[in-house]
């Protein structure tokens, strides 16, 4: 009798021990834990080609001054449920190329739009990425034939990207927080020119340099994203290079060995570094955004539970009046004035009235993309184009001072202005390079009553 009851023992306790081993082989998932992965790819071009973001620029570039990259970071929470950010050191990505890495990442990864977000850091150091629309840049065909074969490896590039970050997914904390830095001037009520003897900088503003951090389960540093609202544009040199936003990379990735550090641009369509146009003054600003997050990161941060809700659409914004006609497009090509219609909007007109000439129609209207995540308790809003600092603040006034705002993502078509800088008019509210007229005056509204939607779908709640 003795033996029979030990030889059950022993087997109580073996069968105890394979249901452990079991649980704990489960692809290494902790039960209510996130899973993370992280992944990078070199993008810097590997010949030398027309730089993207400056129309003053007449030659291709003459070398590197650091490397571009692209990163991406794929989360996944307790259910199972995958989202993945990446965050590139280009101009941004159109409208083209970012359906098709979509709809690759969709169908090799089963990932849907609402569950993705392509940022582009707007570095005017970075090269021109290929675009169906007009081409508002002087290419030769043998540059355009360099254009569209980079931004057909850089296609490839993303998707694959994507697959090594899901791929490479071990559970993982996050955590989140709200920083502060001050470099970044609203440039349409303060002059570049006159910067230094300015004490009293006027327009809106949002400071807040967003953080989210994520640890292994051993509290080692995997990745850090982080955002800033202002232009990429203190360089304009003929050198590749992330601009601040790389040196500020570069930084973080120095002083946290094994960790990946990723930028993604806000709400800075209006917003400026100033002064500017050194590379000891991009330095300087990727330090001070550094450090910025070195303080987030070594204070207490928020804790985000392991729960992630997606929201995505497109909504269809106007353009104000009718398109231009072929009488019109040619009056702005021959227009002799570079201050009416500088040589980048002649471009463009050339390229509308080819489509004219086709028989093609102009568009009056465009699908803009609009997107919430809630990554546990952290509301992020995620806006196309070039987003202007005034929706940030509104989104802030909506939903709390603590949410993150990232614009430049999934297609950057144009500026996206407000309503009070579509009134003002200037560079900003009154053209764009995919029109000749500027968006109808109701579109701040629009964005932001869908945004309040998406944010109702994800559980986002309005705090008045």
């Amino acid at each position: 009798m003795k033996r029979v009851h030990y030889i059950s023992v022993i087997a109580l306790i073996l069968s105890s021990a394979l249901q452990f081993a079991i649980a704990s082989g489960e692809s290494q998932n902790i039960p209510g834990s996130w899973k993370a992965g992280v992944a990078r790819e070199l993008i810097t071009p590997e010949q030398s080609m027309w730089m993207a973001g400056y129309a003053a620029r007449n030659r291709p570039s003459e070398g590197v001054l650091h490397d571009l990259w692209a990163k991406a970071l794929a989360i996944e929470d307790s259910r199972g449920y995958k989202a993945v950010l990446v965050t590139t050191d280009i101009i941004g990505y159109p409208k083209n190329i970012s359906d098709r890495i979509r709809n690759r990442i969709g169908a090799k990864y089963g990932l849907t739009r609402s569950q993705i977000i392509l940022n582009g850091s707007h570095t005017h150091s970075g090269p021109v990425i290929y675009s169906e629309g007009p081409i508002i840049y002087p290419l030769d065909q043998e540059q355009l034939t360099i254009a569209r074969e980079y931004s057909a490896r850089l296609e490839n590039q993303i998707v694959e990207l994507v697959g090594r970050a899901i791929g490479s997914m071990v559970p993982a904390d996050i955590w989140s927080q709200n920083g502060i830095v001050r470099f970044q001037v609203n440039r349409r009520n303060n002059t570049e020119a006159s910067i230094i003897g300015i004490n009293d900088l006027k327009g809106p503003n949002d400071y807040a340099v967003p953080v989210i951090k994520v640890d292994n389960k051993s509290g080692e540093l995997m990745a850090v994203a982080f955002g800033y609202a202002c232009h990429s544009t203190v360089l304009s040199i003929y050198q590749f290079s992330g601009d601040y936003p790389g040196f500020a990379q570069i930084e973080l990735e120095k002083s946290n060995p094994g960790a990946t550090a990723m930028f993604f641009q806000g709400a800075g369509a209006d917003q400026n570094p100033l002064p500017r146009r050194t590379i000891p003054l991009a330095k300087q600003y990727g330090r001070e955004l550094a450090a910025a997050v070195e303080r987030v990161l070594n204070e207490d941060m928020v804790k985000l539970e392991p729960h992630l809700s997606t929201a995505y659409s497109e909504i269809s914004l106007q353009f104000a009046g009718t398109p231009p006609t072929e009488e019109e497009l040619i009056q702005i090509i021959q227009d002799s004035s570079s201050a009416s219609y500088p040589a980048y909007l002649k471009l463009n007109a050339k390229g509308l009235l080819e489509k004219l000439e086709r028989g093609e129609s102009l568009m009056t209207s465009y699908p803009y993309p609009c997107a919430v995540w809630k990554i546990g308790a952290q509301p992020v809003m995620i806006l196309g184009g070039e987003l202007l600092i005034e929706y940030a603040i509104e989104l802030k006034k909506k939903f709390g001072p603590e949410i993150f705002v990232i614009g430049y993502s999934n297609d950057v078509m144009s500026y996206i202005p407000s309503e009070t800088v579509l009134k003002e008019g200037g560079y900003e509210g009154t053209r764009s390079p995919i029109f000749t007229t500027p968006w109808n005056m109701n579109i701040e509204a629009a964005i932001l009553e869908e945004m309040a939607k998406l944010a109702e779908k994800t559980g986002v709640q309005k705090v008045n």
